[in-house]
């Protein structure tokens, strides 16, 4: 049976469009920064008629700095609108513990003690006297009245894809056999073996995080950006420039 869709040597960026997808940030400023920085050298070095920078979710917990990945996020999106900030299952959980403090949920067991400290909020500092949940109640307060209205303003807007030319951008990646236009929210954030099994192509190439890879992945039918950033300094990003397609990596300190 001859597969139907679009394989990764063959896909193309619009013409004219010079593309930039980038990986998991998990509160490492520094690191989203310097990328930033490399994007616009090669802007100014090769300019191009029109652009646009893809990040593809999960900018808090983990990493020391999320309250600063917003702010820096806000701020090119405000600079730029061709800034595409997409959603990742950690901003979410992040607006989900801010509804409801969930003590045994995403956010506290996967990085939250650490965007709670960005926002000078300590989660823990009350186990001891008061108890798990109540502690992290007490916590809940605080960060709620820490975080400002822009970031949550924000983390509510965030789209779960994107897509230009042969290329469809999400955090996680799809539903084999769901067209584009009806994944659910669910698996654009959250999905991993049905999608990274997969054996075929699909529409168009998917462009993920979410899965921590050693180096950048590029298959196919999918490339996955996720290089750990958080903990290994390595940031990574595809660039795509018509039919020409390359990874390119910032590094700073492993954690």
């Amino acid at each position: 049976m001859t597969e139907t869709g679009i394989h990764y040597l063959d896909a193309r960026g619009p013409d004219g469009m010079r593309l930039y997808a980038i990986g998991d940030v998990h509160g490492r400023n520094d690191l989203l920064a310097a990328m930033h920085r490399r994007i616009e050298s090669q802007l100014e070095y090769a300019p191009a008629s029109d652009w646009r920078i893809i990040h593809l979710g999960d900018y808090v917990d983990r990493g020391p700095d999320s309250k600063s990945v917003i702010d820096f996020l806000i701020e090119a999106q405000k600079r730029d609108p061709r800034n595409i900030m997409l959603a990742g299952n950690h901003d979410i959980g992040m607006l989900e513990f801010l509804a409801d403090a969930e003590p045994d949920g995403l956010f506290m067991n996967y990085g939250g003690v650490q965007t709670a400290q960005s926002y000078g909020v300590d989660l823990t500092r009350d186990v001891h006297w008061f108890g798990k949940a109540e502690a992290i109640a007490r916590g809940h307060i605080a960060l709620v009245k820490a975080v400002p209205r822009s970031h949550v303003d924000f983390l509510r807007s965030l789209p779960f894809s994107v897509s230009f030319g042969d290329f469809f951008f999400c955090h996680a990646g799809i539903r084999p056999g769901v067209p584009l236009e009806s994944q659910s929210q669910q698996d654009l954030i959250w999905i991993r073996d049905a999608f990274h099994d997969h054996p075929g192509l699909f529409p168009k190439v998917i462009v993920h995080g979410h899965t921590p890879v050693p180096e950048a992945e590029v298959r196919a039918n999918r490339v996955n950006v996720d290089t750990l950033a958080w903990k290994s300094g390595t940031l990574s990003a595809l660039a795509v420039n018509g039919g020409d397609k390359r990874i390119i990596d910032v590094q700073g300190k492993a954690l």
